[in-house]
């Protein structure tokens, strides 16, 4: 007996040891199974389990309507995806989805999506390495949710928001923090709209996507606002795009991309504001910009090349360092420009009309330095550079490019603010049938037969 109670102490002692190294790994107590709960539940029922934390993964293979209250969380234990949603017409609400493995090769997620008319809204998704990834699902929301990735370096987050051959999906309300992108890769006709994403890397990047609207979102913060790669028909419409200021700082990217629509943005404090590569692809195809804030950026418009098929109208162009580059010295001249307004025209408005009486042009001078060399972009901005810009317009050293002229520049903001509210008015008053007019690259799908 003497002997039982001195080993007691000791017993003890590893006990805890032993505890303290099992809490130390991770591995917490049980939780109970919300799989459990999801399998005793009858399909087409609302489950909406007592508050506290709940085990998972889980798999939903039967529509259900689950509304957490904001007072459950699952768990899923640092393996695989806490909720797989293999079903149609399910609900997931009020939940707060944690700890998902680091597989990027299964795509750990908060949720997955492997259905159609799904709706997960209102949801806390944290610790997981990717939030919400759709595949080859349709007419799905995801909407109201608060996404944020593992604590891990940025390249090696997961996606906020995943589309993968996914259509007709409405993407709205969600507030994205720390995570790497929110990505839409081979979908047609989705929505993204009035989305928050910060301190990611693309806010939104788009792949071989057609016909999708992204409208009313707020983009700061990011390495890259929007950029649109071999993507067709796409509307950028009405967004607050800011401070992507990094090395590969770009507001809205173009690659290849044609048939867009970028109207009524703020593209704000950005490296680049907007950056053109090879774009509009398709034969016979425009790219429009129209009643744009371009300003406070580094470069207003960058292209990488002498390109065409752009329409630039309407646009203020306001407090960037260049307003607009082309690489290797080559000029914008080809793309339609018209009606903008330029904080740095010079000249006069004698009919008031609001309308400048000569074209503004844009000449290259000093800045021809950094277009063909790239290394010396590291001076722009510098007194250095900007007093050799100086004297190249006092004076230059040789005949300068013309980079573009705008036939119509507005005199002042209040003149442009009248002609964009006339446009928006004509445009209103357009019959049903020219509103729903094929455009030019629609009529070439129906040409190849697609």
């Amino acid at each position: 007996m003497r002997l039982k109670r001195r080993l007691f102490p000791i017993i003890a002692i590893i006990a805890l040891a032993v505890g303290g190294l099992l809490w130390a790994e991770g591995r917490e107590p049980a939780y109970p199974s919300f799989q459990a709960l999801v399998d005793a539940a009858e399909e087409g029922v609302e489950l909406t389990p007592e508050p506290g934390v709940y085990a998972g993964p889980v798999v939903i293979d039967r529509p259900l309507s689950i509304d957490g209250r904001g007072a459950v969380t699952i768990d899923a234990g640092g393996a695989g995806t806490v909720i797989l949603l293999d079903t149609d017409g399910a609900v997931i609400q009020g939940l707060t989805l944690r700890n998902s493995g680091r597989s990027h090769n299964d795509i750990d997620s908060g949720v997955q999506v492997r259905g159609n008319f799904n709706v997960i809204k209102d949801n806390v998704i944290e610790d997981c390495l990717f939030g919400v990834d759709l595949q080859q699902s349709e007419n799905n929301i995801v909407r109201g949710n608060r996404i944020s990735s593992k604590d891990v370096d940025l390249g090696l987050r997961g996606d906020a928001i995943r589309l993968w051959y996914s259509f007709e999906n409405k993407i709205t309300d969600n507030v994205i923090r720390d995570s790497r992108d929110t990505v839409v890769w081979y979908s047609r006709d989705n929505l993204i709209a009035r989305n928050d994403a910060r301190r990611g890397r693309y806010s939104l990047h788009f792949m071989y996507s057609q016909y999708n609207r992204v409208e009313g979102n707020f983009y700061q913060d990011n390495s890259v606002g929007i950029f649109l790669m071999y993507s067709d028909g796409v509307e950028v419409i009405d967004n607050h795009i800011a401070k992507a200021s990094g090395p590969t700082g770009v507001g809205i990217g173009f690659k290849e991309t044609s048939d867009v629509t970028i109207r009524g943005n703020e593209i704000l404090y950005n490296a680049v504001g907007l950056y053109l590569d090879v774009s509009p692809y398709q034969p016979d195809t425009t790219n429009r910009f129209e009643d744009n804030l371009i300003a406070y950026n580094g470069v207003g418009i960058r292209f990488l090349n002498d390109w065409q098929g752009n329409d630039i109208v309407r646009n203020r162009f306001k407090g960037n360092i260049t307003q607009v580059a082309v690489e290797g010295g080559k000029t914008a001249k080809r793309n339609h420009w018209r009606g903008n307004y330029w904080d740095d025209y010079e000249g006069f408005d004698r009919d008031r009309d609001g309308i400048g009486d000569t074209a503004h042009q844009i000449y290259n001078y000093a800045d021809r330095i950094w277009m063909d060399v790239p290394a010396a972009q590291f001076f722009k901005g510098t007194p250095m550079l900007e007093t050799l810009d100086f004297l190249e317009r006092l004076a230059p050293f040789s005949e300068p490019d013309l980079t573009l002229k705008d036939e119509a520049p507005m005199k002042t903001l209040a003149a442009l603010e009248q002609r964009q509210a006339k446009a928006e008015a004509a445009e209103a008053e357009k019959p049903a049938e020219e509103k729903d007019a094929p455009s030019a690259y629609d009529r070439l799908r129906q040409s190849l037969g697609r």
